[in-house]
């Protein structure tokens, strides 16, 4: 059992929350050692927010207008709940740079490609058309650059000469189910922290991301 208390998280969606989910299902499971504190959509229809309330979590919602004021109320519910990891999980609104630096170190993002390749949208359709081989997603610091900020972790998939977008999609966000859970997993157990403007893993710096090979899994 871990004597530490569970590592408080909240959780920033903009549509169904799969990956939200996903870390929620590993918190009730105890196999994340951690509690959802707050789950925030920036729109009203975001099914995750009631998928999440259906599971016990505390929901938000922000509904976008002016930069500065949808911001200053976003951060007032997180203050208030104090997280200390902030998980973005499809959340699709752009945060500001000003935002982000104020929360440097404790919030997070998973991306669907092999960053520093593909930041942005529509990674899949951009993978088919250039023809890789490998693709897969990355769970990284958010930084005030888009999709910038150092990579923990990643998974590959393989591109198969069939895939459409659709099928890509759907096995890179597979992947993120596993590989988001694990990093805040990493951080619940103390084994990965943020520290001089870098993440480090068991004491040591982390130089580059850790690779999980997904590559021979069926599906």
């Amino acid at each position: 059992m871990n004597p530490s208390p569970p590592l408080a998280l909240a959780v920033l969606i903009s549509g169904r929350g799969s990956n939200m989910l996903a870390i929620l299902r590993a918190c009730l499971a105890r196999t994340l050692h951690a509690e959802v504190a707050l789950v925030v959509a920036d729109r009203a229809e975001a099914a995750g927010i009631r998928s999440a309330a259906e599971l016990g979590a505390p929901t938000a919602t922000v509904i976008p207008r002016a930069q500065e004021e949808f911001e200053t109320e976003l951060a007032q519910l997180l203050d208030a709940r104090q997280p200390q990891i902030i998980a973005l999980a499809g959340f699709m609104r752009l945060l500001s740079p000003g935002f982000v630096t104020r929360y440097l170190g404790r919030m997070l993002n998973v991306h669907p490609s092999l960053l520093p390749a593909y930041r942005g949208l529509h990674t899949h359709r951009r993978v088919l058309a250039a023809g890789e081989r490998v693709h897969g997603a990355s769970v990284h610091y958010v930084t005030p650059e888009l999709d910038a900020g150092p990579v923990v972790l990643q998974s590959q998939v393989a591109v198969r000469p069939d895939d459409t977008e659709a099928l890509l999609s759907q096995r890179v966000l597979a992947t993120e189910h596993v590989i988001y859970p694990r990093v805040l997993g990493w951080l619940a157990d103390g084994r990965l922290a943020w520290r001089d403007g870098a993440p480090h893993l068991d004491g040591a710096r982390l130089a580059e991301p850790l690779i999980e090979d997904f590559r021979r899994a069926p599906g």
